[in-house]
């Protein structure tokens, strides 16, 4: 066909005559039972539709997906008690306390070091305390911090002495919290010229 035959106007046959009507398949050939039509679908080729495949999911026990996670559930449970055990559980406890000094007493015009040792359960917290001296002197109220882990505290009261003569001298602690508890020793200041 020449461009001078072609008209844009003029339609073919095809677009007037409505859609091709289906013919009858015949088959390519026949094997046993089984009927194939055309060379089929090769291996290397995918198929041209959507393979749809059923899934058939069993159906759930009951308890199967709380059974799954008991086990991180409960170390979980135990790890959050014992952090919370740790952080809001019991404080700390006193369970003994002594005091002591050189027994021999201080030299002429020297400090005495009064120690009290204080017992702990190794649990955080503060001790509240005030020492006495038989002189009639008290301490205001003091405090020491105790650390985790910690099974015993040291407080210090240091006495000085001058003069000569000799005296009688009692140092007392008095733990105000927690619990109250006192603890004293005596000793001898002596100094003679």
């Amino acid at each position: 066909m020449s461009d001078e035959e072609y008209s844009a106007t003029v339609l073919g046959s095809h677009w007037f005559s409505g859609p091709p009507q289906p013919q009858e398949a015949v088959p390519d050939r026949v094997e046993g039972s089984v009927m194939r039509f055309g060379p089929g679908v090769t291996a290397a080729m995918p198929a041209p539709f959507p393979v749809v495949v059923p899934v058939v999911v069993p159906p759930r026990r009951r308890g199967a997906g709380l059974r799954r996670y008991t086990l991180a559930a409960v170390v979980l449970a135990a790890v959050l008690a014992y952090l919370g055990w740790q952080r809001f559980g019991p404080g700390i406890e006193v369970r003994d306390v002594a005091v002591t000094t050189d027994p021999a007493g201080p030299a002429c015009d020297a400090t005495a070091d009064v120690v009290a040792v204080v017992g702990t359960n190794g649990r955080p917290g503060t001790l509240t305390y005030r020492w006495v001296r038989s002189d009639g002197t008290k301490s205001e109220e003091l405090t020491e911090r105790v650390p985790r882990g910690q099974r015993e505290a040291r407080l210090h009261l240091l006495w000085t002495f001058r003069g000569t003569g000799s005296y009688q001298a009692k140092a007392e602690l008095q733990l105000l919290s927690p619990g109250q508890r006192t603890a004293a020793v005596d000793f001898t200041y002596r100094c003679t010229p």
